[in-house]
C-alpha cells in the first residue's frame, strides 16, 4: 500500500482528502497542529516551522506522496508574521527535509491559492494570468510559489491554485459557512461585509478527487487551477439558500467586516486541469449548499 503524507491532516480539506486516499488503497499518515492532543495512529504533531521536526516525521514516514495542506487560510487573519512563516517557512521546511531524505516521494502536491491573482481583469482566470496579490495571505502564497522554484531540480513538485469551495465541516469565519448557518438557525437577518462580489465556488469533496488525480499522476513542474469555471454572485447565493430554507434573510452591511482590497470578481479557467485529469466531477453550488443545510440540522 503506498503512503502518503498530508499536512493539516485534521484541517477541512485534509479529512476529504485522506477518505479519498483510504479509499483508493493508501495508507495516510498526516501532521497535526503541534498542540492538538489525543493522537490517532498515523497522526503527528508537528510545528512545521521547526526544522528538526520535520525532519524527523520525513525520516519516519518515508512517504511516497505527500499533499501540503497546512496553512493560514483565512484570509483576514490578523497574525501576518504566523501568516509568513506557516505558509513560507513551514513550507520551505518541509520541502529541504523532503530532499534531504532517502527516499524522495513519487508526488508531491503544494497548495497555494486563486488570491494571488488579485483583481485580475481577466475573466476566467487561467494559469498565465499575471498574478497581483492584494492581501497579505495571497502574498504569502506567492512567495511559497516562488520560493518552491528553488526544489524544482530536486523533488517532483506540482502547485495547485484552488479558487473558494465549501462544504460540510468548514469554519463559520468563511462566508458560506456562515450564510448557511444562519439559515439553519431561523436567524432573520445577518450581517456581511462585501456584498458586490462573486466567486467561483466548488465543492470540497470534487477538489479532493483533484488532488487525488493530481497526486497519482506525473505532472511534476505544473501548476493546476482547480475551481468549477462558473462564479456566483453573493445575491444568488442568497438566493439558492432562500429557496433552500424556505425564507429570506435581510442583509445588514456591517463596516468592520469590510475588507480593503476586496476581490470583486474570481472566476477560474479549469480548462487545463481537464485535459489533464479529464471529469473532475463538478458539483453544482445548489447541491453543495443543500448538503451542508441538511447536515447541520
Amino acid at each position: 500500500m503506498p503512503s502518503v503524507l498530508i499536512t493539516g491532516l485534521r484541517g477541512f480539506t485534509g479529512r476529504f482528502l485522506a477518505a479519498e486516499l483510504e479509499a483508493s488503497g493508501h495508507r495516510v499518515f498526516g501532521t497535526v497542529y503541534g498542540h492538538e492532543p489525543c493522537l490517532l495512529p498515523g497522526e503527528y504533531a508537528v510545528n512545521l516551522c521547526n526544522l528538526e521536526q520535520v525532519r524527523n516525521l520525513v525520516s519516519e514516514v518515508k512517504p511516497d506522496y505527500v499533499a501540503h495542506l497546512a496553512a493560514v487560510t483565512f484570509v483576514a487573519h490578523d497574525d501576518a508574521d504566523a501568516m509568513y512563516r506557516t505558509n513560507v517557512v513551514g513550507t520551505r521546511n518541509l520541502l529541504q527535509a523532503l530532499s534531504e531524505s532517502s527516499k524522495v516521494p513519487e508526488s508531491i502536491l503544494l497548495t497555494s491559492s486563486a488570491n494571488i491573482y488579485g483583481n485580475a481583469v481577466v475573466d476566467p482566470i487561467d494559469e498565465l494570468t499575471y498574478p497581483e496579490p492584494v492581501n497579505d495571505y495571497a502574498i504569502s502564497k506567492l512567495a511559497m510559489e516562488y520560493m518552491a522554484r528553488l526544489w524544482m531540480d530536486k523533488l517532483p513538485l506540482t502547485i495547485v491554485r484552488p479558487f473558494n469551495y465549501t462544504g460540510v465541516g468548514q469554519s463559520h469565519n468563511f462566508l458560506l459557512p456562515k450564510i448557511v448557518s444562519h439559515f439553519q438557525r431561523g436567524e432573520r437577518s445577518i450581517e456581511l461585509g462585501n456584498i458586490d462580489i462573486s466567486r467561483d465556488f466548488s465543492d470540497v469533496r470534487m477538489v479532493a478527487s483533484v488532488y487525488k488525480c493530481l497526486l497519482n499522476g506525473c505532472y511534476a513542474g505544473e501548476t493546476f487551477n482547480v475551481c468549477s469555471g462558473v462564479a456566483a454572485s453573493l445575491v444568488q447565493i442568497l438566493s439558492m439558500m432562500a429557496d433552500i430554507a424556505g425564507y429570506s434573510i435581510s442583509i445588514n452591511v456591517n463596516p468592520a467586516f469590510v475588507r480593503d482590497n476586496e476581490i470583486k470578481i474570481l472566476r477560474g479557467d479549469n480548462r487545463k486541469l481537464l485535459e489533464a485529469v479529464g471529469n473532475i466531477g463538478t458539483i453544482p453550488l445548489r447541491e453543495t449548499l443543500e448538503w451542508m443545510y441538511k447536515e447541520g440540522q
